[in-house]
């Protein structure tokens, strides 16, 4: 009897403490779940061989892609501004490691951490899975 109260009292405990709370899945409004799976070309993915070289991969992902070399490996975001509904101004154009948004706001995002340059805003770069293998490179999410 001692054991069943100790494992009631303990599962209490436990459930007690877990929040369901949409909060901890803020997922980002603006940008739709888009799946796919893109295979980069030989060409794209020499572009890649050196640090802060970076390359827009276009038709995959909400309004296209974009891939960077941090120097420890390849991440790859999105190219729609996280902060506004996916439009033709929304899709960002790249200068160095940065890319920014061609909307009235101008967000500028860096490439390296998906994090505003500047001042802070609500989201940050939708980031994709990036799979090197053999001297292939495939973005998926």
């Amino acid at each position: 009897m001692r054991n069943l109260l100790s494992l009631l009292f303990m599962s209490v405990l436990i459930f007690s403490g877990c929040k369901d709370d949409d909060e901890v899945r803020n997922r980002n409004p603006f940008l739709l779940d888009v799946g796919f799976s893109q295979r980069l070309s030989p060409i794209q993915s020499q572009d890649l061989q050196f640090p802060s070289n970076s390359v827009f991969v276009g038709n995959v992902g909400v309004r296209g892609v974009y891939v960077i070399n941090t120097g420890s490996g390849l991440r790859a975001w999105e190219a729609s501004d996280p902060n506004h509904v996916a439009n033709d101004c929304s899709t960002m154009v790249r200068d160095g490691i940065e890319v920014t948004c061609r909307c009235g706001d101008e967000n500028t995002y860096n490439l390296f951490t998906g994090q505003s340059s500047g001042e802070v805003l609500q989201y940050t770069l939708l980031q994709y899975r990036v799979v090197e293998s053999g001297g292939t490179v495939t973005i998926s999410n």
